[in-house]
């Protein structure tokens, strides 16, 4: 308790907890795969640590049922997995997860988290900056990781584009050049910087940061978007500034007819807008740089269709990140010769591995996590029975950072991985408990 008495602590703890989710390619590209894990049980650990000397503010009837349904189906799933060994790896890494997403979720505040994002975000957007800046004026060459991941060998005639750390296009990036910063890869840069530019906004809108400090990253923010050239980040930018708008629209709204008019008027919005990107997804995907494949994605959505529908009730069994070692993993999916770790669609890979039941089960999970974030965004915070106070733009932070990863799901698993998964359970947690609109 003394840990979480003392704030400087309590926020580095909180720091090295985001970094290690956020940066976690850095982590293992810079030190090894054998040091990230050593930190990242030992967080789990601590985390463990802090859930039994606070056990009275842990009540399981203040969590999610769907989020407890969907961790009771991943564990279940031991008892029908075709790759058990797998399966156990990825309960271990949802394990630590849990433990410390919890351990977030019942200890800091949304003021708090999104302190913490935002100083970790800009960290990485800074340092990303100036190691693409290093690699292009001092090395002058591209740069492979100091350490691979576990099943990828050295053995190529020629090292494969997607394995390099950076690939030396800062200089190139007006001519379809992309930069991956320390993370290693753009799609995710650019997915960092989204998240990024919604903790800035939200606090200057607060003025929780000084004016010119906020402009300046928001300029930096923006500037990494561009230079990721992430399509996936682009719908996701989009997405996230109509939810504002809408949100905003029924804020405005004071009489329950206003309300109504409002919510008629954003679904009408909503379905005119799936109908347009249904009727012109051909031309989007050319606007957005995208090859009608989506950049491979389709060839691996068949194949792991096709193992899903073999098995299409409970699915193959739970674990998270494909395992390269494991059948059917080990000759799955490949993109220019290098070995995929997921099925760049969560849905899909939800399918493959927990089966229709757990798709329903966490669809079930996403859409009351979203329900209860959108409340808490739209209804003035309650300070009394009788009383309510003046809106925040934080209570924004929950709703805008699930937007975002439920729009990134439909071309990535993160949602069930690392970063992802853990902002899934903090919302779903800090939402679900009873003084979450007092802990803004």
């Amino acid at each position: 308790m003394r840990v979480m008495a003392n704030e400087r602590t309590k926020f580095a703890l909180l720091l090295l907890t985001l970094s290690l989710l956020f940066a976690g390619d850095a982590w293992r590209n810079s030190t090894g795969w054998w040091v990230f894990g050593v930190l990242a049980i030992g967080l789990a650990l601590a985390s463990i640590w802090l859930l039994f000397v606070q056990r009275d503010r842990v009540h399981v009837g203040s969590l999610p049922y769907m989020l407890m349904a969907f961790l009771a189906l991943a564990t279940a799933s031991l008892a029908w997995s075709q790759y058990r060994l797998a399966t156990l790896v990825g309960l271990g890494t949802t394990a630590i997860l849990v433990a410390t997403g919890l351990a977030v979720a019942i200890n800091y505040s949304w003021a708090e988290i999104l302190r913490g994002m935002s100083v970790v975000l800009r960290l990485i957007i800074g340092l990303s900056l100036l190691f693409e800046l290093f690699v292009s004026a001092v090395l002058r060459r591209p740069l492979e990781p100091f350490f691979l991941p576990p099943g990828i060998s050295l053995d190529f005639e020629t090292f494969p584009k997607m394995l390099y750390w950076s690939r030396n296009e800062l200089f190139d990036v007006f001519n379809e050049g992309r930069i991956q910063g320390i993370i290693g890869n753009a799609n995710n840069l650019g997915f960092l910087a989204l998240f990024a530019a919604i903790a800035v906004s939200l606090q200057l809108a607060d003025r929780t940061i000084s004016r010119p400090t906020g402009i300046f990253w928001l300029v930096t923010i923006g500037a990494t978007i561009v230079f990721t050239r992430s399509a996936t980040v682009t719908v996701a930018f989009v997405g996230v500034a109509l939810v504002v708008a809408a949100v905003l629209v029924v804020r405005r709204a004071s009489t329950p007819r206003a309300r109504t008019l409002a919510y008629t008027g954003i679904f009408a919005g909503l379905a005119i807008a799936t109908v347009l990107v249904l009727t012109f997804a051909s031309r989007i995907l050319e606007l957005l740089g995208k090859s009608p494949d989506l950049t491979g994605r389709l060839g691996i959505w068949e194949k792991v269709i096709e193992l899903a529908q073999e098995r299409p009730v409970f699915g193959w069994g739970w674990v998270s990140l494909w395992v390269p070692w494991a059948q059917p993993f080990d000759e799955l999916a490949f993109r220019n010769g290098v070995r995929q770790l997921q099925a760049h669609n969560v849905w899909i890979d939800l399918w493959f591995q927990l089966g229709i039941v757990g798709l329903l089960v966490f669809a079930a999970l996403v859409v009351t996590t979203m329900s209860r974030s959108w409340s808490f965004a739209v209804d003035r915070p309650q300070t009394s029975p009788h009383g309510s106070a003046a809106y925040t733009a934080l209570q924004l932070l929950p709703l805008l950072l699930l937007s975002a990863l439920v729009i990134q799901s439909v071309a990535e698993s993160r949602l069930i991985l690392e970063f992802g998964f853990f902002f899934l359970m903090v919302i779903a947690i800090k939402t679900k408990r009873p003084d979450s609109v007092m802990g803004l």
